[in-house]
């Protein structure tokens, strides 16, 4: 029934004629003529908060959220909306009518490594590459803020009458924590329409669910012949990871010759090998990338276990560790080798697996393997072939995992979206492409929260997604596309 749905959805969308109301093409000219620049100070605003969410410390009573939340409502303010400040959530409105449009996006971001970025990355870089705004949170996801609140602003400013009221809804904890929204979204009246603008265009009506598996290696060795130690790599659970690294002890010129032979071969990364005083420091060098899209990224961690493919090591944590990926996952994204995991949906595509985070406690390790799985397959199915995969590669390696974490989460496929039509003819009409059609992620957005929720931007098609990555950007080009769509979105669905 699915399957005919999207096959009738595409049909749909291909022969259907992009019209939007003259007035949403006017007034999101105008949005663009007035307020481009002024949305691009707002971002540069919004970015200078580094909103990354800390251990211990709950949002509403960290610093830079308060800060954080202190523009919103200031902004709000100024452009003449009302504002509400709930804790994890921040809700800035525009109407008093009784059925509203619910604009879906978060105020947080990931963390990032200074050192990688030529300016600070909580700092707007339009110099280092003209065109381009860098800044962590300008793609995920104040950018996609920036432009909601200038959309709102030229709509009041022309007096269009909406049926509908307009709140934009922030969330605070997107990135880390789910739980304050869940609970807010138990009294949180359900939206006649709402719309995520944190994902992917043209409209996004399927997502897979993040999932993840966590096992601990905690064993020790003799080291009286090869071994490896301080096993490093990834920088937070859901980015492809960029670096990773290890040192190798006890090694003879034949294993070195080796494995620099191998590492020549292995050319998508750079690897470097260092002399230490205790050994031999390797290191990788990739391309971070979110993972939801791992395949726009160089995975670091997969690529130095795949270094050591075939190469005897001491079976302590770090060498289980780089067998276990090299025995379950190696450098394919989706889980062919993991026991019997894999599958595809024939709209979403095939679920996707990704090695993104070591954490070491002492000597246990513990790895995060990043998994976003479509619909097609039972939880308890997918649970129990995990489970089954991670037994026997114990039994193969005669190996004890100390601690194993699973977390199984739940894809999305939008059996009736009332309001996606319509956001499909916005995006032809702006763009031109007439061949647009609905579109699955690999992201989880917080439209799972909602009845009827679909995705809208900002992240053009075609395009590499830079969220989460290293180095995040958003075009100016694009933020002004994106001003004239959230318009003309906000019209349409405000008369809907």
């Amino acid at each position: 029934m699915k399957q005919f749905f999207l096959a009738s959805l595409a049909l749909l969308a291909a022969t259907a004629h992009a019209n939007i109301d003259s007035r949403s093409d006017a007034v999101a000219q105008y949005a663009v003529n007035t307020y481009q620049d002024a949305q691009i100070h707002t971002l540069a605003n919004m970015v200078s908060f580094p909103t990354v969410n800390k251990n211990g410390i709950n949002t509403p009573d960290n610093p830079d959220f308060i800060g954080f939340k202190a523009l919103l409502k200031m902004k709000a303010a100024a452009l003449g909306f009302d504002y509400q400040d709930l804790g994890y959530t921040v809700l800035i409105g525009m109407g008093k009518q009784t059925e509203k449009v619910t604009i879906v996006t978060h105020g947080d971001v990931q963390p990032a490594n200074a050192s990688k970025w030529k300016k600070s990355p909580f700092e707007i870089d339009s110099t280092s590459e003209p065109g381009k705004l860098i800044a962590r949170g300008t793609e995920d996801d104040k950018g996609a803020i920036a432009t909601a609140l200038y959309a709102m602003k030229a709509i009041k400013d022309q007096g269009i009458d909406l049926n509908n009221r307009i709140e934009l809804m922030i969330y605070l904890a997107e990135e880390s924590d789910w739980g304050p929204l869940e609970e807010f979204m138990r009294t949180y009246p359900q939206p006649k329409y709402a719309v995520t603008i944190d994902a992917s265009y043209p409209v996004v009506v399927a997502e897979k669910g993040w999932s993840l598996v966590e096992p601990t290696f905690n064993a020790t060795s003799a080291q009286t012949s090869a071994y490896v130690s301080e096993l490093k790599g990834g920088a937070f659970k859901s980015q492809i990871p960029e670096d990773a690294s290890v040192i190798l002890h006890n090694a003879d010129t034949v294993l070195v010759s080796k494995l620099k032979h191998a590492a020549s071969a292995l050319n998508a990364v750079e690897f470097n090998f260092s002399e230490q005083e205790s050994g031999i420091l390797i290191s990788v060098k990739g391309m971070s990338a979110h993972s939801s899209e791992p395949e726009s990224g160089e995975n670091a961690i997969a690529y130095l276990a795949e270094l050591f493919k075939g190469i005897k090591l001491e079976s302590n944590s770090d060498a289980q560790t780089i067998h276990f990926i090299n025995q379950l996952i190696g450098l394919d994204i989706h889980g062919k080798d993991f026991g019997d995991i894999a599958y595809e949906h024939n709209f979403m595509g095939p679920m996707t697996v990704a090695p993104t985070l070591i954490e070491r406690d002492g000597n246990a390790l513990t790895l995060a393997v990043n998994l976003r799985r479509p619909v097609g397959k039972d939880e308890a199915v997918l649970r129990t072939q995990i489970n089954s995969a991670l037994a026997n590669w114990q039994s193969v390696n005669k190996a004890k995992l100390s601690n194993i974490d699973i977390v199984i989460g739940k894809p999305m496929l939008l059996d009736s979206a009332p309001h996606a039509q319509a956001l499909l003819d916005i995006f032809k009409h702006f763009t031109g492409d007439k061949d647009a059609g609905f579109v699955s992620i690999g992201g989880g957005t917080n439209a799972k929260l909602f009845d009827n929720a679909v995705s809208f931007g900002p992240s053009m098609p075609g395009k590499r997604y830079t969220g989460h990555s290293e180095h995040e950007f958003i075009t100016v080009e694009q933020l002004k596309l994106n001003l004239k769509m959230y318009t003309a979105m906000m019209i349409e669905l405000g008369n809907m």
